[in-house]
């Protein structure tokens, strides 16, 4: 599966002088051959819950963040998207410069307030220009059943944006761990809830409602243990 990232990131690179939203949907077309192969190969598949949620305009979106497997299938679950990631991800060969091509909100996790300063001041242009704004705010990976209190930069944004929070939840950790090779077969599920107005709210206890909201769904997806 990782083979197939050379080829399509050189796609999305040389068709940028075209605009973002080609190099993107070079982006949705990786997405849809990796996921495909993963059901093929891995036997892991992935089923999408209250699609009927997603607004018709552009708002925030919330993810839950356990796995690759959530980076890749996001693509699909909403239209054209600008995604807040860790700048270091750019720094990588072939991936890197992809990401690079659409135009992602690079932050330096270490620089605590102007980082939040800047997915709201790049996030709301990117709203204006008709992409969903999507945010990891547990800011990594976290092992399946964990989480930690969610960063507020995604709340902020939608806030003072004016716009949705659309709340997710999955349980790709599950068959997907955030360390080693090994998917286990299975389907994951992702479970977008009803959009969240955040006017008028306190951002943090707006943010802890959506964290709890998140993790009640995620822990009511982990799959029984035997």
């Amino acid at each position: 599966m990782f083979l197939t990232i050379p080829p399509y990131a050189l796609a999305a690179i040389l068709v940028r002088p075209a605009g973002v939203a080609a190099s993107y949907r070079v982006a949705v077309a990786w997405a849809r051959l990796t996921t495909s192969l993963c059901r093929l190969i891995c036997g892991l598949d992935f089923r999408i819950e209250g699609q009927e949620n997603v607004p018709t305009v552009p708002g925030v979106v919330l993810m839950k963040h356990s796995s690759a497997y959530e980076t890749i299938v996001q693509m699909l679950l909403f239209p054209a998207q600008c995604w807040v990631l860790k700048r270091e991800l750019m720094w990588a060969p072939f991936f890197g410069w992809a990401l690079a091509a659409l135009d992602p909100i690079a932050i330096d996790r270490k620089a605590g307030s102007s980082a939040v300063s800047q997915v709201i001041e790049q996030g709301r242009q990117q709203l204006a220009r008709g992409r969903w704004v999507m945010v990891f705010p547990e800011g990594t990976r976290m092992p399946a059943g964990e989480t930690r209190r969610y960063g507020v930069s995604g709340a902020l944004l939608a806030q003072q944006a004016g716009v949705m929070v659309v709340p997710v939840a999955h349980n790709a950790g599950d068959f997907w761990p955030r360390r080693g090779l090994r998917k286990r077969p299975g389907t994951v599920v992702f479970r977008i809830g009803p959009p969240i107005d955040p006017a008028g709210r306190d951002p943090r206890e707006f943010n802890d409602d959506v964290q709890r909201w998140i993790e009640a769904q995620v822990a009511a997806l982990r799959p029984p243990r035997g």
